[in-house]
Formats: C-alpha cells, structure tokens, sequence
C-alpha cells in the first residue's frame, strides 16, 4: 500500500474526529489554542492507537471484532449525542454541554475519541493481513487526525461560539448522525 492510499485512508479516518472537533469549536466563546491541540492530540493519538491494537490483534479477534465496530461506534456516538441533545434542553444552563467555564471534559473527549476511532481498529486488523509497515501507517493517521481536529475546532469556532445552546443542539444532532452513518455503512446500506 503506498503513500497516497495511506493518507486517503487517514483522511478518511479523520473525518469523523473532525466533524466533532468542529462542535468542540463551536462551544467556545473565545478560541483556546491549547484546547484546540488537546482535542487534537486525544483524537490523533486515538486515532492512530487503534490501527496499532488492530494490528497487534490481527487474524486472532477478526471474527469478533469486525462484525460489531459499527454497532459500538453507533452506541457510543449515540449516546453522546442524545447526551448533548438532553443537556441542551434542561433548563438548567449549567448542565449544557458547552461549559460556562470554558474547561474540557476529559472523560467526554475520551469517549468521543474513542468512538470516532473503533474502525481504525478494524482498518489495523486490514493492515496486518495487506503487510503494511504500521509505524509509518500510524504516524501518518495519528498526525493527519491531530490536523484536521485542530483545523476543526478553529472552523467551529469561527461558525458561532456565541450560541452555545445552538452549538450543543447541532453538536448532538451530528454525533448521532455519524454513528448512524457509521452503522448504514457497514450494514450495507450506504456505499
């Protein structure tokens, strides 16, 4: 597999972390860089973690793992997202996902990271069988996540960060899309 496969692959990897980066970046009133390369590092790290356990597993969990990434990608996202939805609708503003303080919730991005990156590990188990170099495969995915994850937190940003009950309301709508898309993808009914 050469270079321009791997960075379309990446790409492709990526899109998921970026459309939520993209949220993270409209729930801040003012845009914090730091913030901005720590959603970064958690989705590029993870997103190049789990080709890497992918890879480690290959033929062994194949048959356990392939079958069902799509139904945990769809469960964590969904949850997240009605999450969102739910939070954005209490009438208690404190409870909205986007925080009065500004501050990230760790816990959250861990999920969201992880969620966005459950085919990555599938796509590793695929690494392990094509007999592609993983270091540089990973480094490759990991760095293209971490950039479109920034770009996408100054993207959203810049879209609205003064509608903070907007922004979690289409944030939510967006996570359980993606794990929607996610679950049709693999079960055939989008190409």
């Amino acid at each position: 597999m050469g270079f321009v496969e791997l960075f379309l692959i990446a790409i492709g990897l990526s899109m998921d972390a970026f459309a939520v980066s993209v949220c993270k970046g409209l729930c801040m009133k003012r845009l914090n860089v730091r913030q901005a390369l720590i959603i970064g590092l958690f989705f590029g790290i993870f997103q190049a973690g789990m080709p890497l356990i992918g890879w480690f597993l290959g033929k062994q969990f194949e048959s356990f793992i392939t079958p069902i990434d799509h139904w945990i990608a769809f469960a964590l996202l969904a949850f997240i997202g009605a999450k969102m939805l739910f939070d954005a609708f209490r009438e208690d503003d404190e409870a909205l996902v986007c925080p009065a303080d500004g501050k990230l919730d760790y816990r959250e991005l861990v999920m969201l990271a992880i969620a966005t990156s459950i085919d990555a590990l599938a796509v590793g188990i695929t690494f392990a069988f094509l007999q592609v170099s993983i270091v540089p495969a990973v480094c490759l995915i990991g760095a293209t996540t971490f950039v479109l994850s920034v770009v996408g937190v100054v993207l959203g940003h810049r879209v609205g960060a003064r509608y903070e009950k907007a922004a979690s309301i289409i944030g939510g709508v967006v996570l359980i899309l993606i794990g929607l898309k996610i679950l049709l993808e693999h079960l055939g009914y989008i190409g």
